[in-house]
C-alpha cells in the first residue's frame, strides 16, 4: 500500500494542481494506473486538499525581512528551470507550495465531526496576520536527500523575554522534518523527535532549519536537523527524528 501511495501522490504532483515555483508544472506525467478501489478513494479525496484558489503562504508577503527575501531569492535562482545547463544537477531545489488546510473533511470520520473539520487549520498557519507567528518556505534539493527551510519567527512566538518560544521551535522543526520524511516516503507520522537547544532565537530574526535523510530501514525514516543563523555561523537548536511509513487510509477514514 505504502508503494502505492507513492505513486499516487507523485502523479498528484505530477498533475499540474501543485504550483511550484512562479508557474503550474505543465509537464504531461505517465498515466496513473489505479489498480484497485482503494487507490482511487485516495485520489479522489487528495482532489479535494489542494485548490488553486487556496492562498499559497510560501509565497513572498509584505511582512518578510530583507533577509527572508535575499534566501528565498537565492534558493529560486537554483530552481531546475533557473539551474538548466548546470553540471551539478544535484543542487537544484524545488519550493514546495503550503496552504492552510490537509484535507477538508473524511468520509466517515469517527474522531472528528464534518463540522469540526470544516474549520480545522493547520497550526503553523491559521494566523490570519501575516509577519505575526510561523513565516517560513522550504525548499528540497533534486535528490531528496536535504530539505531547507527559511523561518522568520513572528512576535506571537515568544516563550523566553524577546526570543523564541522552545514550543515553537519544536513545531518548525517536526514541521520540516516531517515535510522531509514525506516527500521520501509519504505518508508518515512522527515517532520520536529528539531536540537539543544550543542559543535561543530572537524574535523577527530568520534562521535556516536544514533537514538531511540519515537513513531509510523499512517502514522508519530517519533524518538529523540543525537550525542555524542564516550565515551558519551560530548553531541554535539540533535534533534527529523518527518517522513511520502509515497506511493513508487509515486518516482518511478516521
Amino acid at each position: 500500500m505504502a508503494r502505492n501511495v507513492g505513486r499516487i501522490f507523485s502523479g498528484f504532483r505530477c498533475s499540474g494542481s501543485l504550483p511550484f515555483g512562479k508557474t503550474q508544472l505543465k509537464t504531461r506525467c505517465p498515466r496513473l494506473l489505479l489498480r484497485t478501489t482503494p487507490e482511487r478513494t485516495v485520489v479522489q479525496a487528495l482532489s479535494s486538499i489542494f485548490s488553486h484558489k487556496s492562498r499559497d503562504f510560501s509565497l513572498p508577503n509584505s511582512s518578510w525581512g530583507e533577509e527572508m527575501m535575499r534566501l528565498y531569492n537565492h534558493y529560486s535562482s537554483q530552481s531546475g528551470e533557473a539551474a538548466e545547463g548546470q553540471e551539478d544537477q544535484g543542487e537544484q531545489w524545488t519550493r514546495l507550495p503550503s496552504y492552510n488546510r490537509s484535507l477538508k473533511y473524511a468520509t466517515g470520520g469517527v474522531y472528528l465531526s464534518k463540522i469540526i473539520q470544516s474549520k480545522a487549520r493547520l497550526f503553523t498557519r491559521n494566523i490570519r496576520d501575516t509577519g505575526a507567528a510561523f513565516e517560513y518556505v522550504l525548499f528540497f534539493r533534486r535528490d531528496k536527500q536535504r530539505c531547507v527551510c527559511i523561518f522568520q519567527a513572528g512576535h506571537l512566538l515568544e516563550g523566553p523575554p524577546g526570543h523564541v518560544h522552545g514550543g515553537a521551535i519544536a513545531t518548525m522543526i517536526d514541521t520540516v522534518t516531517g515535510t522531509h520524511a514525506s516527500l521520501l516516503s509519504a505518508p508518515v507520522m512522527t515517532a520520536n523527535l529528539n531536540i537539543n537547544y544550543r542559543s535561543p532565537i530572537p524574535l523577527g530574526s530568520t534562521v535556516l532549519i536544514e533537514s538531511t535523510m540519515d537513513k531509510e530501514e523499512g517502514k522508519k525514516t530517519f533524518l538529523s536537523c540543525r537550525v542555524t543563523s542564516t550565515d551558519g555561523s551560530k548553531l541554535h537548536t539540533e535534533a534527529a527524528a523518527l518517522f513511520v511509513s502509515i497506511n493513508v487510509s487509515h486518516l482518511l477514514r478516521g
